[in-house]
């Protein structure tokens, strides 16, 4: 038996906590911008995927007019840092609604390095850096798609192995519904079968 669930009905909030914990798990893209009047800003945003492979750009969500939104629109730049386990507190930390003229980097204690194609700094603790300017953004509803092209990426050395980074040592976060977060879990891999392989497995 199912249970139905109408999002006319329900509203947007209650509707968007039920969306949030089915969609799931959710990286997220640890933002870094920085302002007009050059205050580095940081905040996680878990609507975030890969848009297009050729060019390569990437994108994330903002839900309602936040700083982020706001910067990448004035300087047409920003940085997705790697949210990895062990910066977990930080990480949440930086979604705390601090004033526009006091930048996350600053408040919670963040270290940061200097990009090297674009404006915003990097975290320095973060094992993965994309450099991104801006592409487009998409206004739907009470939320804006920012679309980046990746200009420069940057990984440290410690998450190579054979020259491809390593999820074990990546050790990627995820949002979950609630104030729930997850690691990375059990491991499963498995291959694609082409259709030829597929057709004589059948025949």
């Amino acid at each position: 038996m199912r249970v139905d669930f109408d999002p006319e009905a329900m509203g947007p909030n209650r509707f968007y906590r039920l969306l949030t914990a089915v969609v799931v798990p959710r990286p997220i893209a640890w933002v870094s911008t920085i302002s007009k009047d050059s205050v580095p800003n940081l905040a996680p945003h878990s609507f975030f995927t890969v848009a297009c492979t050729k060019p390569p750009i990437v994108q994330f969500t903002s839900v309602g007019r936040k700083d982020s939104l706001r910067n990448v629109e004035e300087t047409g730049e920003f940085v997705v840092n790697f949210c990895s386990e062990p910066l977990f507190e930080q990480v949440n930390a930086t979604g705390t609604d601090f004033p526009a003229d006091l930048g996350e980097f600053e408040a919670v204690g963040i270290e940061q390095e200097p990009s090297l194609r674009v404006k915003p700094p990097r975290v320095a603790a973060s094992p993965v850096a994309l450099e991104c300017r801006l592409h487009s953004t998409l206004c739907l509803g009470d939320s804006t798609v920012v679309f980046g092209r990746v200009v420069h990426a940057v990984l440290s050395e410690d998450v190579i192995v054979d020259g491809h980074p390593d999820i074990e040592l990546l050790r990627p976060l995820s949002r979950l519904g609630r104030n729930e977060w997850g690691t990375m879990g059990q491991i499963k891999e498995i291959a694609r079968v082409p259709y030829t392989v597929w057709q004589q497995n059948g025949s």
